[in-house]
């Protein structure tokens, strides 16, 4: 059974066609094209509710959702004044308390030709945070690596573009096109990768398939996000199993909450692929960027628990100062090509 059990016939309804470009308004009314870069501004997308009108002015100067302080999940469905008391709980116990996340553990199972990686993590995030980090389209820098040099950045996973083909309450389903980057062995490449997600903004969970991923035949996975009350044996006095109502009064409102991640992921390789030692050598590509992209994910939590403060204004201009580094090199690269 697929991960989109009754779900294959509407989607082959709807996503024949590639995505392609809208227009969008400009400040004088008129209408202009959206560039390829820009595709994925599309939505929806939800202003932060405590935002002031001077706030959300600002924001709407800067005029790109990239820097904007927007949310890729609804916060109609989870307690958004809550998440962000968690988030500076954290930036506030990391030198009081420390919490270490451990790396990914990453188990693989190869039968038949189909490869099966079933990942376990923690993250010291709220699961709302974390999911945000997984849905947001926006290339926020999650998925970069530090090169040599301080100035080089690398983005190892960028979104190209984004279309939500169905909003039904919690659920949200986004069809996607991204950019891998890989290096192993001396090697390097990109590889597109096309696909649906089938989002639930409530319950933390999401499942995707591909619409089309170079040299793969099968590419589809899921992922929940479960509460991990990293607090609870130090001010609970109690290792049982609570709700998040039963550990905020039993830690006095002073526990944090991390995230416990499971995920499964799915691929075999195209039929003149997967063949030994072709099969071997794409397998361990795909295994070695999955650890590599997981323990961005873990590095980047790591760097905003050390901020003292979590604003969506601050973070924004963060972001922009990471996207402008990122968008020098790439020019850097593109007139070395030249030569």
């Amino acid at each position: 059974m697929g991960v989109f059990p009754g779900f294959g016939g509407w989607i082959n309804q709807n996503i024949q066609e590639p995505l392609k470009t809208t227009s969008k308004r400009s400040k004088n009314g008129k209408s202009s094209s959206v560039s390829e870069e820009d595709r994925y501004i599309q939505g929806p997308w939800y202003w932060d509710p405590d935002l002031t009108p001077k706030e959300k002015a600002e924001s709407l100067e800067i005029d790109h959702v990239r820097s904007m302080p927007l949310l890729a999940t609804d916060p109609k469905y989870y307690d958004l004044d809550e998440l962000v008391r968690q988030n500076n709980l954290w930036n506030s116990e990391y030198k009081k308390h420390p919490w270490n996340d451990a790396p990914a553990k990453v188990k693989v199972k190869t039968k038949n030709g189909i490869c099966h990686l079933n990942i376990d993590f923690t993250l010291g995030s709220p699961p709302q945070a974390v999911f945000e980090l997984f849905t947001d389209p926006r290339n926020m820098g999650s998925f970069h690596s530090m090169g040599k040099y301080k100035n080089n950045w690398r983005t190892r996973l960028d979104t190209l573009a984004t279309k939500v083909l169905k909003k039904d309450g919690p659920r949200q389903i986004t069809e996607v096109e991204k950019v891998l980057r890989w290096k192993i062995l001396g090697y390097n490449g990109t590889i597109p990768i096309h696909l649906i997600i089938d989002e639930n903004h409530q319950k933390v969970t999401a499942t995707y398939k591909k619409v089309k991923v170079m040299h793969m035949k099968v590419f589809e996975g899921s992922w929940k996000i479960e509460p991990l009350y990293v607090d609870q044996k130090r001010l609970c006095k109690s290792r049982s199993p609570i709700s998040e109502e039963e550990y905020k009064k039993c830690s006095g409102s002073k526990g944090r909450i991390g995230s416990k991640v499971t995920m499964e992921h799915i691929f075999q390789p195209s039929s003149l692929l997967n063949v030994p030692p072709v099969s071997w050598f794409i397998r361990g590509i795909a295994v070695k960027v999955t650890k590599a992209l997981l323990q961005d994910l873990r590095e980047h939590v790591i760097t905003m628990n050390k901020m003292k403060t979590v604003d969506p204004l601050v973070y924004a201009k963060v972001v922009e100062e990471v996207k402008k580094k990122i968008e020098a090199e790439k020019e850097s690269e593109l007139k070395e090509l030249e030569y």
